[in-house]
């Protein structure tokens, strides 16, 4: 855009705001327009820009370049929204560059009608796929009603995929420490499912009861003798006389 066309778009702007053009406002929107064509997108994106209220409704709108860049971009992108370009057999990447740029620039520009709308996947499974599915049981195109579709139900991969056995939290949901505060009356999320959860989620049975508390008394019992260990190996404490020490 040079000064007279800039001074064209002012002057198409000034029939909204009022404004008084000049030589020197022509330059200036020519310099800050220098890339961006006097074209019926510009005036358009000054018309939008003024049959958009401002947010404060006491404000006076004031159009400047940056704005009409903007709009026109928007004006020109909308028009591509459904635009998907269709490969030629056997060209070149040169060719394929140059057919793209040739029909985004004359679909952008309105030369050219934008497609009404976004092109659409056809075609299904294959006959062999669906004979398969079929001798299994399966009937496919079938609608499944929502309630048979909720039983089925959704089943996460990993421990949060079921119930914990340990501290009852459901599926989804991470397990809780015990005990609670107000804040949290049901305790504070651990960071580790419990091993219960893990192995209900490995598909592990849980051991019976009795096996389960004479795990835990081992456990206690090589506690308690690691304990002891430590304890017999900490030195005793040796008392320094200071008037006697050199």
């Amino acid at each position: 855009m040079n000064p007279t066309e800039a001074a064209e778009l002012l002057a198409h702007a000034a029939a909204f705001d009022n404004r008084n053009g000049s030589a020197a406002a022509a330059k200036a929107w020519a310099a800050a327009l220098h890339d961006v064509p006097l074209d019926n997108d510009a005036r358009a994106a000054v018309a939008i820009y003024y049959t958009t209220p401002p947010r404060d409704p006491d404000a006076k709108l004031w159009i400047l370049p940056h704005h009409v860049r903007t709009l026109r971009t928007k004006i020109r992108s909308q028009r591509l929204e459904n635009f998907q370009y269709e490969p030629v057999d056997g060209e070149t990447v040169p060719e394929y560059l140059a057919r793209l740029r040739g029909r985004t620039a004359a679909i952008a520009s309105g030369r050219v009608a934008a497609p009404p709308r976004r092109l659409a996947l056809e075609g299904g499974p294959p006959k062999e796929f669906v004979a398969e599915l079929e001798a299994r049981g399966w009937q496919v195109g079938r609608n499944v009603p929502e309630d048979e579709a909720l039983a089925d139900g959704i089943r996460r991969s990993g421990p949060l995929g079921v119930e914990c056995p340990a501290c009852g939290a459901a599926i989804g949901r991470p397990c809780k420490t015990p005990g609670g505060t107000e804040k949290q009356p049901l305790g504070k999320p651990r960071t580790t499912p419990h091993s219960a959860r893990l192995r209900a989620a490995d598909g592990t049975p849980e051991a019976p009861p009795e096996e389960r508390a004479a795990q835990e008394q081992r456990i206690r019992q090589m506690s308690a003798r690691h304990l002891a260990r430590e304890a017999d190996t900490i030195p005793d404490a040796v008392i320094v006389d200071e008037e006697a020490a050199p």
